[in-house]
């Protein structure tokens, strides 16, 4: 079967744009994965990469400017993290610089940030160079307190719903006093006795205040009064005067 002009220019065609397409996705994942552009490579130790993967970016100043290369396990408490940058940043990536896990929005995918250094340190880190890590943020662990919180509040919850109840089915010292329309009686009662009996209180003390001046007046017990403010009058002397030799004794011994 003969091949006619048509089909060959289709199948040219076809073979072209599949090329075309091939060419995109090897550029695209050479780009993604900095095949075709200069890098170097550095590296720090976690105690737990939280889902890191190999491949997932390298962000600093909230610029991707690299990825994930590797990841091992060096001990059972340090993971190495690979990581290969674009040259083009070397000159800002300090090597006081710390690297941290974080994500790529809320439910994003892993990824390393990095933080800038040059406080302590004006040298950029070099090919091989490590850098210092920031332990990362335990969601897991934050999310079991915030639940054991919760379960706190929803027990404190039923038990204060518990004692509002009781209160109103009027069980309980409290809610008998506040449901029983005896006792609020003879509390009223008892109050209202209270108040009567402090102005007997009162009136007994105006009237005891109104005799003794009378009796103060009275031609009769005035001198007997007056005796009486002598008396203290002079008892006030005495003890004054004593007090006053007593300090001059004190005097000439010393």
């Amino acid at each position: 079967m003969k091949t006619t002009s048509a089909q060959k220019i289709k199948i040219g065609l076809f073979t072209f744009v599949g090329l075309t397409v091939l060419v995109l996705v090897i550029f695209f994942i050479g780009n993604q994965k900095n095949l075709f552009s200069s890098t170097y490579r550095v590296h720090g130790t976690f105690k737990n990469v939280n889902g890191l993967q190999v491949g997932n970016n390298v962000r600093f100043a909230g610029i991707n400017v690299g990825v994930v290369q590797n990841i091992t396990i060096v001990t059972d408490s340090a993971v190495r993290v690979d990581l290969t940058l674009n040259n083009n940043v070397k000159k800002f990536i300090k090597t006081d610089s710390k690297i941290s896990i974080g994500s790529d929005g809320l439910m994003g995918d892993k990824l390393i940030v990095i933080v800038p250094g040059g406080i302590t340190s004006t040298q950029p880190v070099q090919d091989g160079g490590q850098l210092a890590s920031i332990p990362p943020f335990d969601v897991d662990r934050i999310i079991g307190k915030l639940t054991k919180v919760a379960d706190n509040a929803a027990d404190l919850t039923g038990d204060l719903a518990a004692i509002v109840n009781k209160v109103n089915s009027g069980k309980g010292s409290i809610g008998r006093l506040l449901n029983s329309d005896k006792l609020s009686k003879d509390l009223e009662g008892t109050v209202q006795q209270a108040k009567t009996t402090m102005k007997n209180v009162h009136a007994t003390t105006t009237t005891l205040n109104t005799d003794l001046k009378a009796a103060q007046s009275n031609f009769l017990l005035k001198g007997f009064f007056n005796k009486k403010k002598k008396k203290a009058q002079q008892d006030s002397v005495k003890k004054a005067q004593a007090a006053a030799d007593a300090a001059a004794g004190k005097d000439k011994k010393e």
